[in-house]
């Protein structure tokens, strides 16, 4: 896939990280993966673990790399930094500490400065670029339901597909890298003295890339076409994010007809609906009781597609072990997770108010 002599090092330091499933390696991958994994090193600048770890399930590897390109890696109207506060925020928002060191790094490397310091140490107040900031705090403020209806979009509406796609695709990451993938971009075991080392590299990679051309919507045909659903009509802006959303929501929930109980498919959206978007909490009887309605045999799947969409940090071995005793192998678990994720990606980015385009403040 590439000349460049520390490829095949960072490749195995990517895929070694993968938690709880078995990544598909790269001399090995065939078919949709293998394309995958060489538009991901040639678009991204690097085999993104938290990408990589869908390829026990091609389909969601590619619907993952697919919305993450359109939004964050494509040639598009917002500028790559402001993206990557985006996603740095969300990542905050989300006790994902694994994104927010990947994209404050790239921050770093594409504005220097400080400002990428004060957003991984979530001191929003602090960053001296004004759009960045706003970016920052309107990214991190729209993971709260109340907060996402009443804050003004910092940006020009026509900037709302690439840049809630961004936080959608986010939200998504964040809760399958915190089931997947350590606290840390490197191995279990490696020193955690060689973070920031790491993460130099890692922003070093990623800026180059982004300064080749990105054409947006050339990776649509990874997935079949399908039409955007309602709640996703903050895409319908950008033809190649609306098409990315659009083709990997049909095939998440094709996936999910493989492997999610139909008691837990209809439990998930109802929780959600309710749900304000803060966290529960770490007493677990609000879980008891939800899980409370579900046949015996569902209690597994439900319980960790829950605790996946609300609150992904307490994700345990013992809800993984619990749902694959009862369901099987990798694909499974990648397929259950994935739509526990998206669903709730989904869920969050519809509170945008993208209609009221009167409250636009742009801070350019």
């Amino acid at each position: 896939m590439s000349a460049n002599p520390i490829r095949p090092v960072l490749r195995r330091t990517a895929l070694a990280q993968i938690q709880r499933v078995t990544p598909v390696d790269v001399r090995s991958a065939q078919h949709l993966v293998a394309r995958v994994y060489r538009e991901m090193e040639r678009d991204f600048g690097v085999l993104a673990p938290p990408l990589a770890l869908h390829s026990p399930a091609p389909e969601l590897l590619a619907a993952s790399w697919l919305t993450l390109r359109e939004t964050l890696v494509a040639d598009g109207l917002a500028e790559r930094p402001t993206k990557e506060v985006a996603a740095s925020a969300v990542s905050l928002a989300n006790s994902c500490p694994y994104c927010v060191t990947v994209h404050t790094a790239t921050v770093n490397a594409l504005v220097r400065g400080r400002d990428a310091q004060a957003i991984a140490g979530d001191r929003f107040d602090d960053v001296a670029d004004e759009h960045l900031r706003a970016v920052a705090k309107w990214a991190r403020e729209s993971a709260v339901r109340e907060s996402a209806a009443e804050h003004e979009l910092p940006f020009p509406p026509d900037q709302a597909p690439e840049l809630v796609g961004v936080t959608a695709a986010f939200h998504y990451l964040n809760r399958m890298v915190n089931v997947f993938l350590p606290d840390a971009p490197m191995p279990d075991g490696t020193p955690r003295g060689a973070l920031p080392m790491v993460a130099r590299v890692l922003g070093a990679l990623m800026r180059r890339a982004s300064r080749r051309p990105t054409p947006a919507g050339t990776s649509a045909d990874l997935l079949p076409a399908a039409p955007l659903p309602a709640d996703l009509a903050w895409a319908a802006g950008s033809p190649a994010v609306a098409e990315a959303f659009a083709r990997a929501a049909g095939t998440v929930e094709r996936a999910a007809h493989e492997a999610v109980p139909e008691s837990v498919a209809e439990l998930l959206p109802r929780m959600l609906g309710s749900w304000d978007g803060r966290p529960p909490g770490l007493d677990r009887r609000w879980l008891d009781r939800a899980l409370a309605g579900l046949p015996p045999a569902d209690v597994p799947a439900g319980r960790l597609a829950v605790l996946v969409a609300m609150a992904s940090w307490q994700v345990d071995q013992e809800s993984v072990d619990a749902y694959r005793a009862t369901a099987g192998g990798a694909r499974t678990l990648i397929q259950l997770t994935s739509w526990a994720s998206f669903t709730a990606a989904r869920h969050i980015a519809s509170w945008t108010p993208l209609g009221d385009h009167h409250n636009h403040r742009s801070a350019r």
